[in-house]
């Protein structure tokens, strides 16, 4: 991860809360949205496991109380993910075309979004994983699909000790030591860190 990645967590603080007093900080959504399209068509969910606000502020804010269960699958499924993406555009849309173009009531759409999902991401890192709503995140979910197969984590097995140190760091409950195509990692680098034997490396 960057050096910055754990600050960034009081930007969804600030859009949450001070966008409902200031609607033109929704607007700070729309920078969010452009970063990870264009960085998912190189690093795929790279931005969720760095440069995202809402992944910091569960990492290490909610990540303090959490219950650390493990992730329920059924969450990683498209069957999940697509029409919660559908979803969650729709009223998106909706909400967009019923302001009429006023500035102000635009940004405070993005406010309101950002706000639920807020809620939605904390409720569920407290109770599950810090990392629960990132499983089903529609927005984790367009990289997934934009650039999941892109600079992939690679394991050398002669290196591999089989310690399961890297699983256990990864906030993403993936099977790390593995070879397989992994779309849902973040690119945090947390693995690579634990790894005693310096196994893994993400590929150039």
């Amino acid at each position: 991860m960057l050096k910055i990645t754990p600050y960034l967590g009081i930007l969804v603080l600030i859009v949450s809360i001070a966008g409902l007093w200031f609607p033109l900080l929704g607007y700070f959504l729309l920078l969010v949205f452009a970063t990870l399209l264009i960085t998912s068509i190189f690093r795929g969910r790279w931005f969720c496991g760095n440069l995202c606000p809402r992944g910091s502020f569960n990492d290490f804010w909610v990540g303090k109380i959490t219950r650390n269960k493990k992730i329920p699958s059924f969450l990683k499924s498209y069957w999940v993910r697509i029409p919660l993406f559908m979803l969650m555009m729709g009223f998106m849309g909706y909400r967009l075309l019923s302001t009429q173009g006023l500035i102000n009531q635009i940004g405070m759409v993005f406010v309101i979004m950002c706000l639920v999902t807020t809620t939605i991401a904390l409720f569920a890192g407290a109770s599950v994983s810090p990392r629960t709503w990132c499983t089903f995140c529609p927005m984790g979910t367009v990289q997934n699909i934009i650039g999941g197969n892109k600079y992939q984590l690679q394991v050398d097995d002669s290196k591999c000790i089989d310690c399961n140190k890297c699983e256990k760091s990864c906030p993403m409950q993936l099977e790390v030591h593995t070879n397989n195509e992994k779309p849902d990692c973040i690119k945090c680098g947390r693995c690579i860190t634990a790894c005693p034997t310096k196994a893994l490396a993400f590929e150039a």
